[in-house]
C-alpha cells in the first residue's frame, strides 16, 4: 500500500538552489513523510548523533558433495563442472605422485589475505537545520566506511530511497543510502560538540559551532521567524523600511556610554602631547588612579540607585576625562623610561571624517527626519553601548527595531506597540510550533502559555505617580532603592510589577522629565514628560517609547538645560524650525523578544554572535 500511496503521491521538493530535499519539508509534512514512501531523493546534513549495527554473518556454503548435487540439478555446461571440481582433480594428481604435475602451487603457498570487516550499516540521525526532527539515514558498509560517518558533526550528501521506518518508533520514515556524494569528516579528539550536551555559557565560546546544537538551532529559527513578521507587521501597516547610520557625530540620548570611532590610531600630535605632559607634571599616578576607581565606583551606584539621568551623565563625563588623565600619565611615565608613545591625543582634522564620531546608540533621530517625510517609518539593525555592566540581559552590541510616525501623539505610539508586541508572540504560536515545544520541553515548560496569555490578555496601563503608589503599598517587600518620586525605577521595581503584582505586561507613561531623553515632549505639568516603557514578565523593559518634542524653544531649552553641545544637534532643530509636526514612536529591544518568547535568561543566548565587555570572539 506504501508504494501505490507513493506513486500517487506529488514528488519531493527539491530546494532551487542546492539541489537536495530539505528535511523541513519531509519531516512536517502532515504525514511525516509518508506520503513520499518509495521516492528517491538527495538529503544532506550534520550527524547529531549515530551507532553502528552489525549484519547477520553470512552461512558457510554447503559440502562439495551437496554443491555437485546442486549442480547436477541445474542446466550446466561441461566447462562449469569441470571449474568446479578443479580442487578435487588437483587433489588426485598430488596423491598419485605423478612427476609430470606441473600446475604451482602459488595457492598455498601465498599468505592468506586479512579478512574483511564484518558487514555493517550505519544509523545516522542527521539534521540540517530546517527543523527540530532528524532524519535516521542507514548507509551500508559496502558504501562508505562507517568510521567515517559516526562521528558527531559529520557532514554528508547521499542520495537514496525512503522507505517506511519499521516498528513503532519516532521515526517516520528512513533514507537507505545508495550512494554517498560527499562526506565531510571530522576530528573527533578536536571537535568541541563531541561531547554530549554543552551547557550554553560555554558554547559561547564556540559560536561557528553552537548552532549545530538542537536548542541554539531552535531558538535561531524562531529569531528568524520574529525578523520576518517585524517586516511583515510594517509593511502591513504602511510603514516604509529605512536605514539609518551605524557612524554617528550625535549622542542620541544625551547621556550615553558611546563607542569613540577613530582612523588615527597611533598617530600622535607631539605639540599638543608635550604641553598635555607639562600640565600634570608633580601629579601622582596612583593618586589619579585611585580617582578613577572612586568614580567608577560611583557611576555604577547611580545605574542602580534612584539618582536621575542628569547626575549621571555628569558622572559619565567626569569619569571621562579622569581615564584620559590617566591615559596622559601613563603615558609621561613611558617618556621618562624611553618606551614609545601612542596616545589618543590626535588632530580631529585629520580624522577619516575630519570630525569626532561615535558608533550610533540609537537611530530614532535619524528616522525622525523621514517621518517628517514620508509619513510612518521603521528601521531594523544593530545599536552600540559602551557599558562594562555585567548583566544578562545586556550586550555592547544589541539589534533594535525603531519606528517613527508623523500626525500622532503617545497614545498611537503605545496602541502600535501594543499590537506589534502581540502580532509578534501571535505569529511564532502559529508558525514555529515545532520549534516551540522543543523549547517547552528543554528551555522553560511555561512558554507556550506565556505567548498564549499575551495575545489574548489586556494590557495594564499605569502612570509613573500611580506606580510608585502600588510598590509602596507592599510592606512585605523591601527594595534596595528608596521609593521616592524622581527616582528611575529599577529592574528590581519594574520586574516585580510585571511578575508579581499584575503578572502581565505592564505600561508605564509620563515619566519625570529628568529619567528620559532631551527629546522627549515636556507634559503640560513642567514636570513629566511624554514617555512610556512596556515592562514585560521574566524580562523587564521591552519597549520604550515617547512623544517627540516637536516645540523649537522647548527642546533649545532642554539642551540648553543638560548642557549638550549645540553644534551637534543644529540638524535636528531644523526640523522644529521648518515643517514640525507632532510624532511619535519606540524602539523594541529585539534580543530581548527572543528572550522573552524562548524563556532563556542569558541574553547572550539569543544572539548570533554577542560582542560583551571584554568578549569579542569570531
Amino acid at each position: 500500500m506504501a508504494s501505490e500511496d507513493a506513486t500517487a503521491a506529488s514528488p519531493a521538493t527539491y530546494s532551487k538552489y542546492s539541489n537536495r530535499v530539505v528535511l523541513k519539508t519531509l519531516l512536517e509534512s502532515s504525514d511525516g513523510g509518508l506520503g513520499l514512501v518509495g521516492q528517491r531523493v538527495v538529503i544532506g546534513g550534520w550527524v547529531r548523533s549515530s551507532k553502528e549495527v552489525m549484519k547477520e554473518p553470512v552461512a558457510p556454503l554447503p559440502p562439495i558433495d551437496n554443491r555437485m548435487d546442486e549442480i547436477k540439478s541445474k542446466d550446466v555446461s561441461c566447462v562449469e563442472i569441470l571449474q568446479s571440481r578443479i580442487p578435487l582433480f588437483r587433489s588426485i594428481i598430488k596423491v598419485l605422485g605423478g612427476s609430470g604435475y606441473t600446475i604451482r602451487e602459488k595457492f598455498e603457498t601465498v599468505a592468506p589475505k586479512p579478512s574483511p570487516p564484518p558487514p555493517s550499516t550505519a544509523c545516522l540521525q542527521v539534521t540540517d537545520g530546517s527543523c527540530v526532527a532528524n532524519l535516521q539515514v542507514l548507509v551500508d558498509s559496502s558504501i562508505a566506511s562507517p568510521s567515517q560517518l559516526l562521528p558527531t558533526g559529520t557532514c554528508i550528501l547521499v542520495e537514496g530511497v525512503l522507505r517506511q521506518a519499521p516498528g513503532q518508533g519516532k521515526h517516520v520514515i528512513e533514507l537507505k543510502a545508495e550512494k554517498v556524494l560527499h562526506i565531510g569528516t571530522v576530528d573527533h579528539d578536536k571537535y568541541p560538540l563531541s561531547k554530549k550536551r554543552l551547557p550554553l555559557d560555554m558554547l559561547r565560546d564556540y559560536s561557528q559551532f553552537r548552532p549545530r546544537t538542537t536548542t541554539v538551532a531552535s531558538v535561531m529559527r524562531i529569531r528568524s521567524a520574529l525578523s520576518f513578521a517585524t517586516h511583515l507587521f510594517f509593511r502591513d501597516h504602511q510603514f516604509l523600511h529605512v536605514q539609518v547610520p551605524i557612524i554617528t557625530t550625535t549622542d542620541c540620548e544625551g547621556y550615553s556610554n558611546m563607542f569613540k570611532i577613530t582612523s588615527l590610531v597611533g598617530k600622535t600630535d607631539k605639540k599638543e602631547e608635550k604641553s598635555t605632559i607639562d600640565t600634570i607634571e608633580g601629579v601622582s599616578l596612583d593618586v589619579i588612579k585611585a580617582a578613577l576607581k572612586e568614580k567608577s565606583n560611583l557611576v555604577e551606584n547611580l545605574k542602580r540607585s534612584e539618582s536621575n539621568k542628569e547626575a549621571l551623565a555628569v558622572a559619565l563625563q567626569d569619569l571621562r576625562k579622569t581615564n584620559e588623565l590617566v591615559s596622559q600619565l601613563d603615558a609621561r611615565e613611558k617618556l621618562k623610561y624611553g618606551t614609545s608613545v601612542k596616545t589618543d591625543k590626535v588632530n580631529i582634522s585629520e580624522e577619516f571624517f575630519s570630525c569626532q564620531t561615535y558608533l550610533t546608540v540609537s537611530g530614532r533621530l535619524h528616522l525622525e527626519s523621514y517621518a517628517c517625510a514620508l509619513g510612518n517609518v521603521y528601521a531594523f539593525g544593530p545599536r552600540f553601548h559602551a557599558d562594562k555592566t555585567e548583566s544578562s540581559k545586556h550586550a555592547a552590541e544589541m539589534w533594535m527595531v525603531e519606528i517613527e510616525m508623523a500626525f500622532s501623539q503617545l497614545e498611537d505610539s503605545v496602541n502600535c506597540a501594543s499590537d506589534y508586541f502581540k502580532h509578534l508572540c501571535k505569529w511564532v504560536l502559529e508558525n514555529c510550533s515545532e520549534d516551540m515545544r522543543f523549547v517547552a520541553k528543554r528551555i522553560d515548560s511555561n512558554c507556550i502559555d506565556r505567548l498564549q496569555l499575551m495575545t489574548s490578555s489586556s494590557f495594564e496601563k499605569i502612570s509613573y505617580t500611580e506606580a510608585l503608589n502600588v510598590l509602596k503599598q507592599i510592606p512585605e517587600k523591601k527594595f534596595e532603592t528608596n521609593l521616592e518620586w524622581g527616582v528611575t525605577l529599577t529592574v528590581e521595581h519594574l520586574s516585580y510589577l510585571a511578575d508579581d503584582i499584575y503578572k502581565k505586561p505592564v505600561i508605564i507613561y509620563n515619566y519625570p522629565k529628568e529619567v528620559k531623553p532631551f527629546y522627549v515632549r515636556l507634559n503640560d505639568d513642567g514636570k513629566t514628560v511624554a514617555a512610556f516603557d512596556m515592562v514585560v514578565p521574566k524580562v523587564g523593559t521591552l519597549i520604550s517609547g515617547s512623544q517627540s518634542e516637536e516645540r523649537l524653544n522647548m527642546i533649545t531649552a532642554r539642551i540648553k538645560e543638560l548642557h549638550l553641545p549645540r553644534d551637534q544637534y543644529e540638524w535636528y532643530l531644523d526640523l522644529r524650525r521648518h515643517g514640525s509636526v507632532r510624532h511619535s514612536g519606540f524602539t523594541l529591544r529585539f534580543d530581548l523578544m527572543v528572550l522573552f518568547i524562548t524563556g532563556l535568561t542569558n541574553v547572550r543566548d539569543a544572539i548570533p554572535f554577542p560582542r560583551s565587555y571584554g568578549k569579542a570572539k569570531n
